[in-house]
């Protein structure tokens, strides 16, 4: 592995330890919470931090024709996604909630890549996502009742099609802006220009729903974690490791997010694990652990 891609894989463990921590924040929530409102606190004031704190970098990005393409494909995704992943989280758990919505996404970024650029899958990569996603699939069947786990099945499986939407919509905003920063944008201003715009919409929907958000210091202090911490900086780290890692294989890297986000639902949340959850815990870790051991040749910036 290079000195590059490490710094990469390294940038995009650190931001998955930061979005694993997203679930068991929103349950400290009161309930007269939406989750819409949460999704869109997190990622419409997020959004705004990350342009203005890079104005310059952003503009440029949208300033050029082939980086605002980008960026505006992947703006649909920043703006589904957190409204997507709150919800479905909200009816199944925080545990499965993040399994579905993340364990999806390596698939749907495979499925990106091999319909826009043809990119064929190696075996190492098929092996590693297979055992990561039997492993996901495993946790979910692992689930046991505790905590805010608890949905009918009705809404269990109207929880698991939301978070697919969602892993949809993290996998087309990875892709997106996996190809705005191989068109030689820095990865500063492709995650400003692109969450900036995709704040847009969140910022509206957030003064819709929103108003319970400010009724006490304890939501005000949380949304400022989420924005801060999962949002701003996690959102960074993810923008290096993008430089370095395609983005079918930073997806899959972050399947460590439902991990972490599964051993903070069942400490401190209160969700429960059977044998087969345990078990399907170590598979996404030894899928990982095949994919990131892999040598590759340094990513070529396709045709614009």
């Amino acid at each position: 592995m290079t000195g590059a891609r490490f710094s990469g894989v390294v940038a995009l463990v650190l931001a998955c330890l930061l979005w694993g921590t997203t679930g068991t924040a929103a349950t400290l929530f009161p309930d007269d919470v939406s989750p819409l409102a949460i999704g869109a606190a997190t990622m419409g004031l997020g959004g705004v931090l990350l342009f203005v704190t890079a104005p310059r970098l952003s503009r440029g990005v949208l300033r050029d024709p082939v980086g605002r393409h980008w960026v505006a494909i992947g703006a649909v995704g920043v703006v589904v996604y957190p409204l997507a992943f709150y919800t479905g989280m909200n009816l199944v758990g925080v545990a499965v909630g993040n399994v579905v919505a993340l364990g999806s996404g390596p698939v749907f970024a495979a499925l990106i890549e091999w319909i826009v650029e043809r990119q064929p899958l190696s075996t190492r990569w098929l092996v590693s996502t297979a055992l990561a996603v039997l492993g996901i699939t495993l946790l979910a069947l692992g689930r046991q009742e505790g905590g805010d786990a608890g949905a009918s099945p009705a809404l269990a499986a109207l929880g698991v099609g939301i978070g697919l939407l969602a892993g949809f919509a993290y996998a087309l905003y990875t892709y997106a802006s996996s190809r705005a920063i191989r068109a030689g944008h820095p990865s500063r201003g492709v995650m400003g220009g692109m969450f900036g715009l995709g704040a847009l919409p969140l910022l509206v929907v957030l003064a819709v729903v929103g108003g319970p958000l400010a009724q006490s210091w304890t939501s005000v202090g949380l949304v400022g974690y989420l924005v801060f911490g999962p949002m701003f900086v996690a959102y960074l780290l993810f923008g290096i490791g993008l430089r370095s890692v395609r983005s079918s294989t930073a997806t899959t890297i972050t399947l460590l997010e439902p991990v972490f986000a599964t051993v903070l639902a069942v400490l401190v949340v209160g969700e429960r694990l059977s044998a087969v959850g345990w078990i399907g815990f170590g598979l996404v870790l030894i899928g990982l652990a095949v994919l990131v051991s892999a040598r590759r040749t340094p990513c070529v910036t396709p045709p614009a």
